[in-house]
This record gives structure tokens, C-alpha cells and sequence, in this order.
């Protein structure tokens, strides 16, 4: 009874109005990987694929990889790099890839609520943007994420099989040169409602809907994801 109450309570706080002009329907898929190499040092690795609206073009294509220092086994700091390339998918366009090169710095904070598993992320990037005519864009952004994960079976101090209910949000804020994205502190906003399956410790099948609110220059767009996702550990 309290696991539901506190679901509720993250649903009613994460899941705000979004005042979008434009709406839009794609997939996401995912792989995320982490590898512990001894007691303080590993390495982590995601790489995700997107779709454009109504899911006829493959839109994005990112990798990140990183190195993970852990301070305790709840707590740990990785640095890391990401490629980000953009398909705009215009007719009659020359440039219609774009390259993004990041660097990304962040703090991972875990921790119980009961019996629900959380995790808090605090990231700082730095974004060099490719620009349609060519130049690139430095900007840097903060990202603040929480998830909260249910195991839908008795409680127990380690959550090792089983499925389990997901829900988590991330809110994005512009640091640096905001006038030249979408002239504004925020933008944007994920939240993500999922159900998943742990094969073992080390791995996790999940799927859900999120729900991708995007603050743009002319226009802000709610984009409606079906995502799917797999985690490693190791």
C-alpha cells in the first residue's frame, strides 16, 4: 500500500501540463551497459537509436561511453563522451545529418524507499552542435534525473529476478547561450512509465511510454515514445 501511494505521488509530481503546439509519435531503443573493473573503478556504455515522428526514419543515432569512479557502493561520479548524429530528413537539403560531440560529467546517488529501489543523476554537459550552415554551437546544459524502481513480488533487501514496475523523469536546463536554442532556461522535460523483467543481477528487459516534452524556439512539441531498453551489469 505505501509502494502505490509514493507511485502516485511521483506520477502527480513528474507528470505537470505540457503547453505544446505539436505533437509527435517515435520509438526508442536502448542498450545500456555498466562494468565494474574492482572496487572504485568501471566503465559505462549506452547507445541508443530513435525515430523520427510516425516512425518511418531512423532520426538519432547516440553513443556514450564513459569512466565511472564509485565512491561507496551507493554513490559514484562518471566522465564521459557522447556522439550524437542527427538525420533532418528534408528534401532537397544538402546537410541533412547533423554531428554533435559532447562531454558529459555526473554524480549517481542510489538508495531505498521502503521496498523501491531509486536513483538520483546529476549531469553537466558540454555540447558542441553542428549547425545547418556549418558552424557549431558550444552550449552547456544541466540534466537532473530520478527512477524509482517496484519489484512486483515480496519484499526482500536485494531485488535479483522478477518483474518489476519502472517510473522515472528527467528535467533538462540550458547553462549557456540559451538565446541560440530556444531562448529559454528549460527545455526539456522526460517522463517515462515502464514495466520490466530482471533475468539475473545482471540484466533487464524493459518497455513503456515516455513522454518527451521539448521547449522550442518557434514551436514546443510533446513527442509520444514508445521506448524499449535492455541494462547490462557487470
Amino acid at each position: 500500500m505505501r509502494n502505490r501511494k509514493f507511485l502516485v505521488f511521483v506520477f502527480l509530481l513528474f507528470s505537470s501540463p505540457a503547453f505544446a503546439q505539436q505533437a509527435e509519435h517515435s520509438s526508442w531503443y536502448m542498450y545500456l551497459q555498466s562494468i565494474k573493473f574492482g572496487p572504485h573503478w568501471g566503465a559505462h556504455f549506452d547507445m541508443q537509436v530513435r525515430t523520427g515522428d510516425d516512425r518511418d526514419y531512423i532520426r538519432n543515432v547516440l553513443i556514450r561511453p564513459g569512466i565511472t569512479y564509485y565512491l561507496n557502493k551507493n554513490q559514484s561520479l562518471t566522465l564521459g563522451y557522447l556522439l550524437a548524429e542527427t538525420n533532418r530528413n528534408l528534401d532537397g537539403t544538402a546537410n541533412n545529418r547533423l554531428t554533435e560531440h559532447r562531454a558529459w560529467e555526473q554524480f549517481m546517488q542510489n538508495h531505498k524507499i521502503g521496498g523501491v529501489f531509486a536513483a538520483h543523476r546529476f549531469r553537466l554537459e558540454q555540447r558542441f552542435i553542428e549547425q545547418p550552415a556549418g558552424d557549431r554551437l558550444f552550449s552547456q546544459r544541466f540534466r537532473y534525473f530520478a527512477r524509482f524502481i517496484v519489484p512486483l513480488k515480496k519484499r526482500e533487501q536485494t531485488f535479483s529476478k522478477g518483474f518489476f514496475a519502472a517510473v522515472q523523469n528527467e528535467v533538462f536546463l540550458n547553462l549557456q547561450n540559451k538565446s541560440q536554442l530556444n531562448n529559454s532556461v528549460f527545455d526539456q522535460n522526460r517522463f517515462y512509465l515502464a514495466g520490466g523483467y530482471r533475468i539475473s543481477p545482471k540484466i533487464d528487459l524493459e518497455a513503456g511510454y515516455l513522454r518527451q516534452s521539448v521547449n522550442g524556439l518557434a514551436v514546443n512539441t510533446t513527442n509520444h515514445v514508445i521506448q524499449a531498453a535492455v541494462y547490462t551489469r557487470f
